[in-house]
């Protein structure tokens, strides 16, 4: 079943130049991006991007950190896109992420693990409007 799911290349990833290395992973599995952009965001569109983590301990560091740079959002398509990214990218923490997967490749990080893929169908549909509000 064909999906889209949001995926967010980190300030990490775009600040050590791994941009080309994760993309190429994207396309090279067969997922195909459909929308791309480079961009800062402020701390009100991180809050709305993790509302559900604000009231968290963990959160305000996580705020600073993908406010901090630059980053990449992308909209990316493919059969089981959501479950595809998320396999793709490992484990949250990077320490644990198994070997072939991006963070396991490229983190030691639980905050700064590189890269950001929708959980689930619903929260790719409500991530990718918030990030590509004029997306179809």
């Amino acid at each position: 079943m064909s999906q889209r799911t949001l995926v967010l290349l980190k300030p990490d990833t775009v600040r050590r130049g791994l941009v080309g290395e994760v993309l190429g992973r994207f396309e090279a599995k067969g997922l195909r991006i459909v929308a791309m952009d480079q961009r800062r965001i402020d701390g009100e569109q991180a809050d709305q991007h993790y509302a559900e983590h604000v009231e968290r301990d963990f959160y305000p560091p996580l705020r600073d950190f993908v406010t901090s740079g630059p980053l990449v959002a992308l909209v990316l398509e493919g059969d089981e896109a959501v479950e595809v990214v998320r396999l793709l990218n490992g484990a949250t923490d990077g320490r644990k992420a198994a070997p072939g997967t991006i963070r396991g490749d490229f983190s030691l990080s639980n905050r700064e693990n590189l890269v950001h893929g929708s959980d689930s169908p619903e929260s790719a549909d409500r991530e990718i409007k918030l990030w590509f509000p004029d997306f179809p």
